[in-house]
């Protein structure tokens, strides 16, 4: 019986010494975690087997639609795929990016291979803690992340020309989250600088927003707004100037669409 009690408070010590050298790791800031840096080999293991062991049991549950390889989903999912993953997952005939080359853990090559229907929409919908992969699902309809999933498949199998082609069909980039107000951008490489997670098309603010369109009858500006609501305001009508005297207007108001404050 002491045999036992002394195994007991042996095993005991032992997890104290473990926990307190890890509390100590832990906030004395001595483990890197730049991104430039690779993990440990334990830690990089067991990250690994916490996500793929994550994914797969909530896969599990999910039931891919049966159309899966329509030609019509997988056209829709290539103008996705080309305006949102490129820069980190690539694209045919194409080498690493920037993006791709700096984040880690790496994001996979999906040209190369293709993960399981189920478990790419659960990555897409849900994004991986701690990782660059966001979780697109917060802005994007389920119906939309199976089209990308079934274009996925179909991925490894093309060429660059291919591709290129198969995106010009696509359509562009449209997921029903009110990201562009309808517009496509099929076909135009690089039309596109929002591999970080943005959606739509910049106007310098980083907010999602459509840049601002003149009317065409000159009746002010318009924007969409991230929930699609498009937003007009009116010109600014024209004063007499007090240099001139006339009907002309101001400095202050010129014809290019933007207020000029003197």
């Amino acid at each position: 019986m002491k045999r036992h009690n002394r195994i007991l408070l042996f095993l005991a010590a032992m997890l104290g010494v473990v926990a307190l050298a890890g509390v100590t790791a832990v906030y004395s800031g001595a483990y890197n975690v730049a991104a430039d840096v690779p993990h440990t080999r334990p830690v990089y293991a067991m990250l690994e087997t916490v996500r793929k062991r994550s994914v797969a049991s909530r896969a599990d549950d999910l039931q891919p639609p049966a159309e899966l390889s329509d030609p019509e989903r997988i056209r829709q999912g290539a103008g996705n795929y080309d305006a949102m993953c490129t820069g980190c997952h690539l694209s045919p005939g194409t080498g690493p990016t920037e993006l791709s080359r700096g984040l880690y853990p790496a994001p996979p090559d999906l040209t190369r291979a293709a993960p399981p229907p189920a478990e790419a929409f659960w990555v897409i919908k849900h994004g991986i803690k701690a990782s660059g992969m966001p979780a697109w699902g917060a802005s994007m309809d389920d119906e939309y992340i199976w089209n990308m999933a079934a274009f996925l498949q179909e991925l490894p199998k093309l060429d660059k020309a291919q591709y290129r082609a198969l995106v010009a069909s696509s359509g562009g980039h449209s997921h029903g989250g009110g990201e562009t107000g309808g517009h496509g951008h099929a076909g135009d490489e690089g039309h596109h600088d929002d591999t970080a997670g943005g959606h739509g098309e910049s106007d310098g603010h980083g907010d999602g927003q459509q840049a601002p369109h003149m009317d065409a009858d000159g009746g002010g500006t318009s924007h969409v707004h991230a929930d699609g609501k498009t937003h007009v305001r009116e010109a600014p009508k024209a004063e007499a100037s007090p240099r001139t005297g006339g009907g002309k207007t101001d400095a202050g108001t010129a014809g290019d669409g933007h207020d000029h404050q003197h």
